[in-house]
C-alpha cells in the first residue's frame, strides 16, 4: 500500500482517513484502539516481537517454543471429539508435527488438501500424539517455496489489535506512516537532556521498535529492557508525572471551605475512646489538620493495612468539618462496608448530638425520602452510603468534605458526581481517599502524584499477626474438625466460597450447597449463610447475629471481603484460594485477628497448583504486611488491574510498566526539573503526546 503524499498539515492532527485505503469503517475500528491520527499509529507500540528470520527444523522443536517451520503436508482430516478440529500432519526430514484448527471452513480444508507444502509460525505444544501447533499463522504452497519467500529480514513486531484489524493490516499502516511522517516527529527532549540521561533520540527509538533488525537483542526486546523501549518508557512516565504535577498546581488555586480546628467534637470523641491512637494514626490526623489550615482543598490519600484504623482518622477530619458548619459525605463501594461505617459513626456521633443519615439504594422509599430531605436541609451533618449518595436527587446544603473508601472500586464518573455536588462557584470540597490496598511509592509517584499521601504503617498494639496455612482440599475433613474444635471453645469462624462461576446466582448456589454440607458435618454448630443475592435486611440480620455470637460458622461469598468487624472470629477458611488475587486474599484474611486471641487463616486449594498460584499462596503464608503484599500483587497483576483502572481506561500506559521500569522514576523527576529550567514550553507538548483525555485524567 502506498503512503499518502506529503501534506502541509501536521501528522499530529492528520486523521487516519488521510492514509490510502483507510475509509470511515476502518477508521472506526482503529478508533477502538485509541488510534485517531497518523501520529497515533507511530506511537502504537509493539506488545512483543517474533523471530521469523529463520526456519527451524521440526526435529529441533521443543514444547513451548515459538518458531517458523516448513514441511510437507502428509494428511488432512477432520477429527471428532469434544470439539471438532481439522488436523494437518506435517513432516520435515522424518520428523512430524500436527497443525490443529478448531475454527475452519470447507474452503480452507480444500486448499490444504490440494497443497503439498505448508509454512507455519506458532507455538509448539505437547499434544496427545506428539507436538502440535494450534491455530498458527500458515501459508499453503503448491510447490516447495524458497526460504527467502517465507522468512523476514527483520524481527516481526506484534501489535495490540481489535476485532476487524489484522496484524498484516496494522503493520502496513504503521510502515506507511513511518516512511512518510517519522522525520516530522518533534524531539521534545533537548540534546543536553538526552546527553545527561544517555537516551537515544525519539525518532531512532521509534524506527528500531517498528522495524527491529535480526542483530537487535531479542531477549532485551522481549523483556522491554532494550534502550529504544526504555527511551519511550521514560518519556511516557515523564508525561504522566508532568500531567499530575500540573493538576496539583492548578488545584492549589481552587478555593476551599474554611475549616477551623478549635471545635469540641473531636477532642470529646478522642477522650471517650477506649483506646489511644497509634503514632501512625496521630500523624495522619496531623497531616489532615495541616491540610485544613491551608486555603486550598485537601486531597489526601490515607492508605494502610486492613485493621490499621483508617476510619477513626476519617472521623477526626469529619468532626473538624462538622464543627466548622459544613456537611460530610462518606461513600463506600458495598452495602456491608457502608453499614460498618454507619455503625461506627453513629456510635461516635450520637453522644455528640451530631446527626448521621444513611442512604442506600435498598432503603424503603419513605426512609429514602426522609434521608434526602435531612441532607438537603442541612439537618443531617454526616451522610453515609453507597453509590446512592451521588444520585441526581440527592442535594447537599453545604458539603465541605468527601470521604471515599476503597476508591479504586468506583468509576471516575461516580467520584466526579459526588465532588460536583459540593462545588459552589470556585469552592471545592475537601477530599479524603481511604484505601486498604496500599500502593507502593513507585506506583503512587505516577498514579497519585496529585495527591498528598499519609501511610498508616502500624497496627493497634496487641494485634497478633494471623497465622496462615496452605492445604489441599483433600484435607477438608481435617479442616472441618479444626472448625469444630475452635467453635466448641467459644470462638467463631468464616468459611468463604469465592467466585467459582461468573454468575452471582450460581456463586450463591455453590455457597448454599457448601453451607448445607457443613451444617450436616458439624453437628451442634449453628451454621448460617450470607451472599450477595440476599436482601439487605436479611444480610444485616445475619451479620448482627454473627456479631452477637448467635452464629458459630458463617459461610459466605466474597461479599464479606470488606466491612465486617467481629473480634470473636478467629478462624478463616478460604476455599479455592488459588482463584483469588493477593489483595483479595489479604482483605479476606483481615476479617480475623481483630480480637485478643491468636487467629488463623486456612487457604484451601484444588490440586494441581500452577506456578503463579503456588507463588501467590506462598507469599500469603510468609507475610502479613499489606505493603509487601501490594508490591507482589502489582508484579502479578499490573498497575491497571490493581488500581481498578483496566476497565475504566484511566492512566493506561502504552509501553511503560511501573514495576519493571521503577528504576527510571528518579530520572523522570530529574528530567522534569531540567525541563522546567531549560524548555518549559515543551512540557505541555510532552503531556499532549502521551496523555489523552486530560480533563478526565485531571479529575481522578
Amino acid at each position: 500500500m502506498a503512503s499518502s503524499p506529503p501534506s502541509a498539515s501536521k501528522p499530529e492532527t492528520l486523521a487516519l482517513t488521510s492514509l490510502h485505503g483507510v475509509g470511515k469503517a476502518m477508521a472506526d475500528k482503529l478508533a477502538r484502539l485509541n488510534l485517531e491520527t497518523r501520529f497515533d499509529l507511530l506511537f502504537h507500540l509493539p506488545a512483543r516481537f517474533e523471530d521469523r528470520t529463520r526456519l527451524t527444523p521440526i526435529h529441533q522443536l521443543r514444547h513451548g517454543q515459538k518458531a517458523l517451520i516448513l514441511g510437507v503436508i502428509e494428511g488432512c482430516q477432520i477429527q471428532f471429539g469434544r470439539r471438532r478440529s481439522l488436523i494437518v500432519q506435517i513432516s520435515d526430514q522424518g520428523a512430524r508435527i500436527a497443525m490443529r484448527l478448531f475454527y475452519f471452513n470447507a474452503q480452507q480444508q480444500r486448499a490444504l488438501e490440494n497443497s503439498q507444502w505448508i509454512s507455519c509460525f506458532g507455538e509448539a505444544r505437547q499434544g496427545a500424539s506428539g507436538l502440535e501447533m494450534a491455530h498458527p499463522e500458515y501459508r499453503a504452497h503448491a510447490l516447495e517455496p524458497d526460504e527467502s519467500e517465507i522468512t523476514s529480514d527483520a524481527l516481526t513486531p506484534v501489535y495490540p489489535l481489535t476485532e476487524g484489524i489484522t496484524h498484516a493490516r496494522i503493520r502496513k499502516l504503521i510502515l506507511s506512516v513511518l516512511a512518510s511522517d517519522l522525520k516530522q516527529v518533534e524531539e521534545l527532549l533537548p540534546t543536553d537532556i538526552l546527553n545527561a540521561t544517555q537516551f537515544m533520540p525519539l525518532a531512532e527509538a521509534l524506527q528500531i521498535l517498528h522495524t527491529p533488525k535480526p542483530e537487535d537483542d531479542l531477549s532485551a526486546l522481549a523483556e522491554f529492557t532494550h534502550p529504544a523501549q526504555q527511551r519511550l518508557a521514560m518519556e511516557e512516565l515523564l508525561a504522566h508525572h508532568l500531567a499530575l504535577r500540573d493538576i496539583k498546581l492548578k488545584r492549589a488555586g481552587d478555593a476551599a471551605p474554611s475549616i477551623h480546628l478549635n471545635g469540641v467534637a473531636w477532642p470529646k470523641l478522642l477522650q471517650s475512646l477506649p483506646f489511644s491512637l497509634t503514632a501512625a494514626q496521630a500523624r495522619a490526623v496531623k497531616d489532615i489538620e495541616a491540610d485544613f489550615k491551608s486555603d486550598r482543598p485537601a486531597l489526601r490519600l490515607i492508605q494502610g493495612d486492613v485493621g490499621c484504623g483508617k476510619t477513626i482518622v476519617a472521623a477526626a477530619a469529619a468532626l473538624h468539618v462538622v464543627d466548622s458548619g459544613f456537611q460530610v459525605a462518606i461513600m463506600a463501594p458495598t452495602e456491608l462496608l457502608a453499614e460498618q461505617h454507619r455503625r461506627n459513626f453513629m456510635a461516635w456521633c450520637e453522644p455528640l448530638n451530631i446527626k448521621v443519615a444513611w442512604l442506600s439504594s435498598r432503603l424503603p422509599a419513605a426512609e429514602k425520602r426522609a434521608a434526602k430531605a435531612a441532607i438537603e436541609s442541612g439537618e443531617c451533618q454526616i451522610a453515609i452510603g453507597t453509590h446512592a449518595l451521588f444520585q441526581a436527587s440527592v442535594n447537599f446544603k453545604n458539603l465541605g468534605l468527601i470521604v471515599v473508601d476503597e476508591q479504586h472500586r468506583f468509576g471516575v464518573d461516580q467520584r466526579l458526581a459526588l465532588k460536583a455536588k459540593g462545588q459552589t462557584g470556585a469552592q471545592i470540597p475537601h477530599q479524603i481517599i481511604m484505601s486498604a490496598t496500599p500502593i507502593p511509592r513507585s506506583l503512587s509517584m505516577v498514579y497519585y502524584a496529585d495527591l498528598d499521601v499519609s501511610n498508616i504503617d502500624e497496627l493497634p498494639p496487641g494485634r497478633k499477626p494471623v497465622t496462615t496455612v496452605v492445604l489441599p482440599n483433600t484435607r477438608r475433613e481435617e479442616i472441618q474438625q479444626r472448625v469444630q474444635v475452635a467453635c466448641a471453645s467459644g470462638k467463631q469462624a468464616y468459611w468463604v466460597c469465592p467466585l467459582i462461576e461468573e454468575s452471582d446466582a450460581l456463586q450463591a448456589e455453590a455457597a448454599t450447597d457448601t453451607a448445607i454440607k457443613l451444617s450436616a458435618a458439624l453437628a451442634g454448630l449453628k451454621v448460617e449463610l450470607i451472599h450477595g443475592k440476599m436482601k439487605a435486611d436479611l444480610k444485616d440480620d445475619i451479620m448482627q447475629k454473627f456479631r452477637s455470637g448467635e452464629i458459630d460458622l458463617l459461610v459466605a461469598t466474597t461479599v464479606i471481603e470488606v466491612g465486617v468487624d467481629v473480634p470473636n472470629a478467629s478462624l478463616m477458611i478460604i476455599e479455592n484460594s488459588e482463584r483469588l488475587g493477593l489483595a483479595q486474599l489479604h482483605q479476606l484474611r483481615g476479617r480475623v485477628g481483630r480480637g485478643d486471641d491468636q487467629a488463623a487463616c486456612v487457604l484451601m486449594y484444588q490440586s494441581p497448583l500452577g506456578q503463579t498460584s503456588r507463588r501467590r499462596l506462598d507469599i500469603m503464608r510468609q507475610t502479613n504486611d499489606g505493603f509487601e503484599i501490594a508490591r507482589h500483587d502489582l508484579e502479578f497483576r499490573g498497575p491497571g488491574e490493581l488500581m481498578g483502572t483496566r476497565q475504566t481506561g484511566e492512566h493506561q500506559l502504552k509501553i511503560a510498566n511501573i514495576v519493571r521500569d521503577q528504576a527510571l522514576l528518579p530520572l523522570v523527576e530529574k528530567t522534569a526539573k531540567m525541563l522546567d529550567e531549560k524548555c518549559p514550553d515543551h512540557i505541555e507538548k510532552i503531556v499532549d503526546r502521551w496523555v489523552k483525555h486530560k480533563a478526565q485524567y485531571a479529575e481522578v
